[in-house]
């Protein structure tokens, strides 16, 4: 045999085995609570039906999925056969690949490589078409995708070095510790006052939630999410318009002397009311904060945080947020979130149920305004618990544990919308986007992938990958359930418009096929 298609036989049978099966719906047997946002679908749909703008938001996503069935639980589950980088054809610096280059990952076939003679690639074609495994059928799972099938002709993995971005976002314990002084100083001073006997808000204590206090911050810590949280007993929330996430507050009983009765509205606790206090007081207090130059930021309309922006000594941005703590039960819209059992356990998760849940002055969009006496469950005490203890083992990540990187994977996706957003800040489409779609998705994938063997820190990039496919998938079928409310989509065109929603996923695709250059930019 001549020596040249000898070669080339045997380089098509490497590339060739190198095209692992991919499970398109899941994997390590039965799951016991699937995190894909099919059932998020079925749970929507007839409830939303019964109230107003919410109630069209919900007839409008049972239609737009009548496949139903659909999962974003496509996943790579070995390192993916090389290939060739892209040519200049591919490849135009700042600009995304065009919409029909840009199949979705679980749509697009099988490529060949492009180099050597035509007789040599027609050698790997023909060897290629006998080796790739045939699509099989696992019950419970759906079809098996070959991984080849999963990146568009041209990716380039392996040519860009996660652990090198990972360690540019790494926060240096100098700025921490002189970021976190300065916060303490104002936060601590904002609380006395609050505290005060003349305040309505004298039962507020600190809740320390976000980022920052997750372990999960990426770039510089200039940026912290504190809540004040104030116990309110006997309280009764009245689901708004069947949303599963805004509610209406009202007393069981409401004793005389109580002090957030000047806050009632026809028996409904006033977000609104509530909220413009409290910036009132903050507003006032901070300019009594000695040797610290602190503004509040103006209201973003519908946000629950109040903003406060530290000039000197070094720029920091403070978001407060007044939270309502009950503890009483969850709602009954949270009884089958938290799909946490077969990745933690149902005895984390039934110690997790058991603590408080808060609500936060956040407005229901009613139209093309707001409701603005609605609360907005809020579970970030919660997510702060998951992040801390992440591991299927209880040793994970500890000092004799084996080393995951479930952190790392969510601190790069954080990292990409990020770097995007900051890329095209100059266009609206990206502007609903933020970092709590990205943890939402990479939740569950956690509950998707629970094993820590299936996070080992070897395969960090493998593991991105599968987040960066699992959010994709969910842009393309516009669904991402809340992860403690599944009948709350985060992705509904009540939410963010199916135009955003395309940019986004064009712009990912792209940054996935080229080798992520938005991270080495800005």
């Amino acid at each position: 045999m001549d020596p040249r298609r000898e070669n080339a036989t045997r380089t098509a049978t490497k590339a060739g085995a190198a095209a692992p099966m991919v499970l398109a719906q899941g994997e390590k047997g039965p799951r016991a609570e699937l995190s894909g946002p099919s059932a998020a679908l079925g749970a929507a749909g007839p409830k939303a039906q019964k109230c107003g703008p919410v109630g069209a938001s919900g007839s409008r996503r049972k239609k737009s999925a009548p496949g139903s069935t659909e999962r974003p639980q496509v996943r790579a589950r070995r390192v993916r056969a090389k290939k060739a980088p892209l040519g200049a054809e591919d490849v135009v610096e700042g600009l995304a690949v065009p919409a029909e280059k840009l199949a979705s990952p679980a749509a697009s076939g099988p490529h060949l490589l492009r180099t050597g003679s035509r007789r040599e690639r027609d050698a790997r074609a023909a060897q290629e078409q006998r080796d790739l495994p045939e699509p099989t059928e696992v019950s419970g799972l759906g079809q098996l995708l070959p991984a080849s099938s999963l990146r568009q002709k041209g990716a380039v993995p392996g040519a860009w070095k996660p652990r090198a971005v990972l360690e540019k976002l790494r926060l240096r314990r100098q700025e921490i510790s002189v970021a976190a002084e300065i916060v303490n100083r104002v936060v601590d001073h904002l609380l006395r006052r609050l505290q005060s006997c003349e305040s309505e808000f004298k039962g507020v204590s600190l809740l320390r939630t976000g980022s920052y206090y997750e372990h999960v911050k990426i770039s510089a810590p200039n940026e912290f999410d504190i809540m004040f949280k104030l116990e309110v007993p006997r309280i009764q929330p009245e689901e708004y318009c069947n949303s599963g996430a805004y509610y209406f507050v009202k007393f069981k009983r409401n004793p005389k002397g109580n002090p957030l009765s000047q806050f009632l509205e026809d028996e409904i606790l006033s977000a609104s009311k509530m909220l413009f206090k409290f910036r009132k007081i903050i507003k006032e207090e901070i300019k009594n904060i000695q040797d610290t130059d602190v503004i509040m930021q103006r209201k973003k309309r519908g946000s629950p945080a109040v903003t406060l922006l530290i000039r000197k000594p070094r720029e920091i941005s403070v978001d407060i947020i007044l939270a309502l703590e009950s503890k009483s039960s969850w709602p009954a819209s949270t009884q089958e979130g938290l799909p946490i059992s077969q990745w933690l356990g149902t005895k984390v998760k039934t110690n997790l149920r058991r603590q408080p849940f808060y609500l936060v002055p956040k407005h229901a969009k009613e139209g093309n305004g707001f409701q603005e006496e609605t609360w907005r469950l809020s579970f970030s005490h919660i997510e702060k618990d998951l992040l801390k203890s992440h591991g299927h083992s209880k040793t994970c990540c500890e000092t004799d544990g084996v080393k995951c990187c479930r952190k790392d994977c969510l601190k790069l996706m954080k990292y990409l919308l990020e770097q995007l957003k900051m890329k095209f800040g100059h266009r609206k489409e990206l502007d609903k986007f933020c970092s709590y779609h990205v943890k939402t998705a990479f939740f569950h994938v956690c509950t998707q992938d629970p094993q820590d063997s299936q996070w080992h820190t070897r395969n960090l990039e493998l593991c991105f990958d599968n987040c960066v496919t699992y959010f994709l998938e969910c842009l393309r079928i516009e669904q991402l359930k809340h992860y403690f409310i599944p009948g709350f989509n985060l992705f509904s065109r009540d939410q963010i418009d199916k135009t955003s929603k395309e940019f986004l996923s064009q712009q990912i695709e792209y940054e996935r096929n080229n080798g992520f250059p938005v991270f080495h930019e800005f």
